[in-house]
């Protein structure tokens, strides 16, 4: 051994040190973004697993309910939805910011896992009569208030923990989480039919995937706890910076109010829609527009699902290069411009035949104006009987383009298929229900003569091509939604960060694409056209774009101002 060896060179040494200390920070970032992406995945789950299930969950529990019951159950079900998830940020919000992110980080995943837990314990309607329903909806509430802290709470305690020049990329797994829970809940459900068969899943076996999360709860919360406090909420509460009022101070102030608008008004409605479309919309638009069996929209589901889970990280460190209001707006304005002809592909390739029969015997409702309404019922409570209404109704569930035309005024609406004409009826007119099933098989009738398939022909669906379809509306999803974690983390000063940005994100993503469902029946109800309903994503994404460039022009000018 040479004198050179035995003695240690100072140079190595640091060199091992600094590779010990980035090796130790690199695994402290894995485990700080696998724990709030992890509980991300699972509340998806619980809460997709209910979606997922919907058919099942309305035979166990709501099989008995009458209808002034059922509406009540309705208002709730929206509730649990939509409006409780707000106040659940602003109460979690609060704790996160003047008690700590951690804490709520705990509670929530808790929270919403024994939620989901204790539905897969509920009796049905069969053993418990009334209180079945009421349970159930007592659960979905407490899911929906949970689920109002944890999502901003998961962004904020990354965005906190990684450097800045990587918060976009790292934050962007907290992103792709509510995917994989999606595509969780679709493959433990269809497994467990699977294996015990359509009856026994039917009977008991619905339980099963919501024991199965007490074990993702479990992981989630031994991971968590194993987490400390945010260094931006630390750094806040050793100089006792910690606000007093979060919500108060979110709302008020030029600088406050600025981010809340930009978050509330220009990031998230538009990623809102393109999240919401690529993987609930579309899948509805196949099995009930475009009549492709439910077993084959699934596949394509999951495949698009899979393609394009890798381009939320890739969009999320791109705009870590870029700007990332860029990359958001250059999705918006990819939707805009996009959707019209991935849509009509969609049609081309999956139901031909359908298309062909649409331009060959046009289908057209001549009615008074004043007979038809516009059809937008959020909450699924109101009843429409005109003969108008009626007739457009039955050509939208039929997933059938039609033309207006102004008819007599007080004359019942007709219904013209190529050269036959079907006359409608109001609903509510006595006989309703022996015209309703006369309407209904005049008009399959009429349909099936003029070629209008009643179901996509198997054979004839072009799978490849639907699903590179697919994964492209996937795609634009990841771009717009995978750096939307930064960017808003970006908008908010520490001190009201997780109030302002879960209320902003539970408002302006939440209700925005809760809202799309019922806002393009509305609209394809009233014009007749079945890709008119692609008005409400393609306007609420140019909106989200102007604002986007809006703001940024303010702020490029408000720094020249200050340079001066």
């Amino acid at each position: 051994m040479s004198p050179s060896d035995s003695v240690a060179d100072p140079t190595s040494g640091q060199s091992a040190f600094a590779a010990h200390a980035g090796a130790s920070t690199r695994g402290k970032l894995f485990r700080i973004v696998f724990a709030g992406s992890l509980g991300t995945c699972f509340e998806a789950y619980d809460l997709f697993l209910v979606g997922t299930l919907a058919a099942v969950m309305s035979k166990q529990f709501f099989s008995g309910v009458n209808p002034t019951a059922a509406l009540i159950f309705t208002l709730l079900g929206f509730a649990s939805g939509y409006l409780v998830r707000p106040l659940g940020a602003i109460f979690f919000g609060r704790i996160g910011d003047r008690m700590g992110r951690k804490r709520v980080f705990l509670i929530t995943v808790a929270l919403m896992g024994m939620a989901t837990f204790m539905i897969g314990l509920l009796p049905t309607y069969a053993a418990a009569g009334f209180l079945a329903p009421v349970l159930f909806v007592s659960l979905r509430l407490v899911q929906g208030f949970a689920l109002g802290g944890e999502a901003g709470g998961a962004m904020v305690y990354v965005a906190e923990h990684v450097p800045e020049n990587r918060r976009a990329f790292l934050t962007s797994w907290v992103q792709l989480a509510p995917v994989v829970g999606l595509l969780l809940s679709q493959v433990v459900v269809q497994a467990t039919r699977a294996v015990v068969g359509p009856a026994e899943f039917l009977a008991w076996a619905w339980r099963v995937p919501f024991f199965l999360s007490l074990g993702l709860l479990a992981l989630s919360v031994w991971v968590r706890t194993r987490m400390g406090e945010s260094p931006e909420f630390e750094r806040l509460r050793s100089e006792n910076s910690v606000s007093r009022a979060p919500l108060k101070e979110a709302l008020t102030g030029r600088r406050n109010v600025s981010a809340m608008t930009c978050s509330l008004l220009a990031l998230c409605p538009g990623a809102a829609v393109a999240f919401y479309c690529a993987f609930f919309y579309t899948p509805f638009f196949l099995t009930e527009v475009l009549r492709i069996g439910p077993d084959t929209t699934s596949l394509l589901t999951i495949g698009a699902l899979l393609v394009s889970m890798p381009f939320f990280i890739v969009f999320g460190a791109l705009s870590d290069r870029l700007d990332r209001k860029l990359v958001i707006c250059a999705g918006f304005v990819l939707v805009v411009l996009g959707y019209p002809a991935i849509y009509h592909g969609l049609a081309h390739f999956g139901n031909a035949a359908l298309e062909r029969a649409s331009a060959a015997s046009p289908v057209v409702v001549i009615a008074d104006p004043n007979d038809c309404s516009t059809q937008f019922n959020v909450i699924g409570t109101s009843k429409y009987r005109t003969s108008c209404d009626v007739a457009k109704s039955a050509l939208v569930r039929a997933g059938i383009s039609y033309t207006n035309k102004a008819g007599e005024p007080g004359m019942p609406a007709v219904v013209k298929v190529g050269e036959q004409t079907i006359q409608s009826y109001a609903a509510d007119t006595q006989g309703s229900a022996a015209r309703a099933a006369a309407l209904s098989t005049s008009l399959a009738a009429a349909l099936d003569a003029a070629g209008y398939p009643r179901k996509a022909d198997a054979a004839q669906v072009n799978r490849p091509m639907l699903l590179l379809l697919m994964s492209a509306l996937g795609i634009l999803a990841a771009m717009t939604f995978g750096p939307l974690a930064a960017a808003m983390t970006d908008l908010f000063p520490p001190r009201v960060r997780f109030t302002a940005l879960s209320l902003s994100y539970h408002i302006g993503f939440g209700w925005t694409g809760g809202f799309l469902p019922a806002a393009a029946f509305a609209i394809v109800a009233a014009s007749g056209d079945m890709y008119a309903g692609l008005a409400y994503p393609r306007v609420a994404a140019l909106v989200g774009a102007v604002l986007i460039l809006l703001f940024a022009l303010a702020a490029r000018a408000q720094r020249l101002s200050c340079a001066r």
